[in-house]
């Protein structure tokens, strides 16, 4: 699935409206997309008001730094899982302060990917104060398909729970 720029900046945008309505910000903890989510929240002219900050923690020793992930998770479940994004979404709550959050870590390929992890999956949360959703995605395509697609779903996540909704869908 190709995503166009335009999309992603439709959404981010959408992101804004709501964020704005509520008087809330959102923050962002990014590996595999490399910054990709804030890129797009931050092209949105008065993101300022809505976006407090972006963390990219591409290393393990960053997720541990910068969003206090416990070092011992890494090897019991290795960094694309449940509860790395997990620790990253409050680690970047907790950090920022921002009410919202979302996090993301995946396999984006062309190499990287194992039998239990394939080259596209994602695991994506979101918080919501103290509550945190999380999902696994398997993203089909290229290197920039899988991180596109991960930046999309990250966006309608947050979209959905500033609304109020469930942050996860399917």
């Amino acid at each position: 699935m190709t995503v166009t720029e335009d999309e992603l900046t439709l959404l981010a945008a959408r992101l804004g409206e709501e964020l704005k309505a509520r008087g809330e910000l959102v923050s962002t903890a990014e590996s595999c997309t490399g910054g990709g989510i804030a890129e797009a929240i931050t092209r949105i002219p008065g993101s300022s008001a809505w976006f407090e900050a972006g963390y990219v923690t591409y290393s393990n020793v960053q997720k541990t730094e910068q969003l206090a992930v416990p070092a011992e998770l890494f090897p019991q479940v290795g960094a694309v899982s449940r509860e790395v994004v997990e620790a990253m979404v409050r680690g970047a709550q907790q950090r920022s302060g921002a009410r919202f959050a979302v996090a993301v870590s995946g396999v984006a390929g062309p190499d990287g990917g194992s039998p239990e992890k394939p080259v596209g999956t994602v695991w994506l949360a979101w918080g919501d104060g103290a509550e945190i959703e999380a999902v696994r995605r398997q993203f089909p395509g290229d290197r920039l398909a899988v991180r596109q697609q991960a930046v999309t779903e990250a966006l309608k996540g947050l979209i959905r729970l500033a609304a109020g909704e469930k942050a996860a869908q399917g």
